[in-house]
């Protein structure tokens, strides 16, 4: 870890500190992953309250999540809810959903939460079959190939007044880079493109740094109006979450480039 990066995971931990304090739930979930061998992917802890808060700013009743991993940042979000309220998170690995449904019952959460393994694809075309009542808050951090395809879901099982968010959209810098052309990268500019095309969402996006090195969420908000018809875009990769197509991502790569040594994971993720 580099002077830079280190400074701003010294300050993560400052303000985990003074503002958050310890947390023996999601201490014990993260601890719990890693004896399983989950990669240390899942959201930093100040992300996991930003989560919260946004779920309870919302007046959120029902939450969907498009990436589960151990159930991290399921269980920020769930607790936000009130007692009635309902969390449905798709994630591909089956182990990985059982290590989730685990921490989430030990969390005392199990009442509130749904975990659908599988491909998050199917399991979004599930609930559109089944008549799903919308969703309050959608967050996203699956893989990033198959971001544009999951906010055409997404928005099918949203209504005016939803949060949408998403992690991982800024890629250490690399989506304002012209010749980056990295099939990740690229899908995440498609997002963010089609955030800003249509008419129904207020979007923006909070560039992030500290323990998991310099990313960013986007977040927006749904508004009235007809659905807005933008070009489907294959997915590159075949993961539903980072625990996947991540892993391999950091394997190699050049130097400022997802998957290169400037972009590995520091802290609790990436």
């Amino acid at each position: 870890m580099g002077a830079e990066t280190e400074r701003w995971a010294a300050v993560d931990r400052w303000i985990e500190a003074r503002l958050l304090g310890p947390d023996e739930v999601l201490e014990a979930t993260n601890r719990v992953a890693a004896e399983a061998g989950l990669p240390p992917i899942q959201v930093s802890a100040i992300q996991a309250r930003l989560l919260e808060l946004l779920v309870r700013a919302s007046g959120a009743r029902r939450v969907l999540e498009i990436g589960t991993l151990a159930g991290y940042s399921t269980i920020a979000m769930a607790r936000a809810l009130p007692p009635e309220g309902r969390l449905v998170s798709l994630e591909l690995d089956r182990r990985h959903a059982e290590v989730a449904r685990a921490n989430v019952a030990r969390a005392g959460l199990a009442e509130r939460v749904e975990i659908r393994p599988g491909p998050a694809r199917e399991s979004l075309a599930e609930l559109s079959r089944e008549g799903a009542p919308p969703f309050d808050l959608v967050f996203l951090d699956a893989d990033k190939t198959g971001y544009p395809d999951y906010l055409r879901a997404a928005l099918a099982l949203s209504r005016p007044g939803t949060v949408l968010v998403a992690d991982n959209v800024v890629r250490e810098g690399a989506i304002a880079e012209p010749k980056q052309t990295d099939a990740v990268v690229t899908a995440v500019r498609q997002f963010l493109e089609a955030l800003g095309a249509d008419p129904r969402l207020r979007a923006t996006v909070v560039p992030m740094v500290g323990v998991k090195g310099y990313d960013g969420m986007a977040i927006a908000w749904v508004g009235p109006g007809p659905a807005v018809s933008w070009p489907a875009v294959s997915s590159v990769g075949p993961g539903d979450r980072e625990t996947s197509a991540r892993t391999t991502e950091n394997k190699s790569g050049p130097p400022g480039v997802p998957g290169g040594p400037a972009h590995r994971p520091t802290g609790r993720g990436p």
